[in-house]
């Protein structure tokens, strides 16, 4: 089975976000792999497993994303590819990083392909469907179960609070949620395998595209922090004096009745 895998490099979880003139400053700030891509990569590792194929995971980026696909190698993945846009690709959207994701696929005749729900900086959840739409293949988000027969597929899906299940077939694109396993730390054999696994770095030119085809669809204005909440209020007294202040508090200062 050819397996792929769309995966992000994002901010650590624990990174304190701070801006330099309506943008991000990256200056000395920890990175990983998308938390949501990392359930993609252990289940095509698993899907690889029990059916055979192999699994080759893709990110667009610079050469500092190298670590990130390096980490998916040591996991278990069989390939990486790295298809580097610092030289080209100035400001990007999700349709940019859809578009270089559909080219590179557009003739590898994958199987199944699997991404994250959404990346946890922006949210947006648009590149795993936009990558479907352009190889005209059906896609399945927010998947919390995996199940393939043949070139027939069960998905289990989470939907808002509740869960659905699909039946389809191969090719597919599908995106992780969380619950649909437990991600794999890479084990110290697997990274010193991981050192010898097939690595290819790909740029524009690579993929027959020039700069146009790529240009983002949408601007980034602005990016800012929400406004600082102000301290809590205690409220003391007995029960009733501080059920009347309650009532007074919501009225007068936070304006809800």
């Amino acid at each position: 089975m050819n397996i792929f895998v769309l995966m992000k490099r994002t901010f650590d979880t624990e990174e304190k976000i701070a801006l330099n003139g309506g943008k991000i400053n990256e200056d000395g700030a920890e990175f990983i792999i998308n938390p949501y891509d990392e359930y993609a990569i252990e289940e095509a590792i698993q899907v690889r497993d029990a059916n055979g194929g192999e699994v080759t995971v893709i990110s667009v980026g610079g050469e500092e994303t190298e670590k990130q696909l390096r980490t998916a190698l040591a996991m278990g993945a069989d390939k990486a590819v790295l298809i580097n846009t610092e030289d080209d690709v100035e400001n990007g959207d999700q349709f940019t990083t859809a578009k270089l994701l559909a080219e590179y696929l557009k003739d590898k005749d994958a199987d199944l392909i699997l991404g994250g729900n959404v990346a946890i900086d922006g949210g947006s959840g648009q590149v795993g469907p936009r990558v479907a739409e352009l190889l005209n293949i059906p896609y399945v988000t927010t998947i919390t179960k995996l199940e393939i027969d043949g070139s027939n597929v069960t998905v289990t899906r989470d939907v808002e609070g509740d869960s659905e299940v699909i039946e389809t077939s191969l090719p597919l694109l599908v995106t992780a949620q969380q619950g649909l396993n437990e991600p794999r730390y890479p084990s110290l054999p697997g990274i010193m395998k991981a050192k010898k696994k097939p690595f290819a770095e790909l740029e524009l030119d690579d993929l027959d595209l020039e700069e146009d085809d790529v240009e983002a669809k949408t601007k980034t204005i602005e990016i800012y922090l929400p406004p600082k909440k102000e301290a809590g209020k205690v409220l003391a007294g007995d029960l009733n004096d501080q059920v009347k202040e309650l009532v007074h508090l919501l009225h007068t200062e936070a304006k809800v009745i």
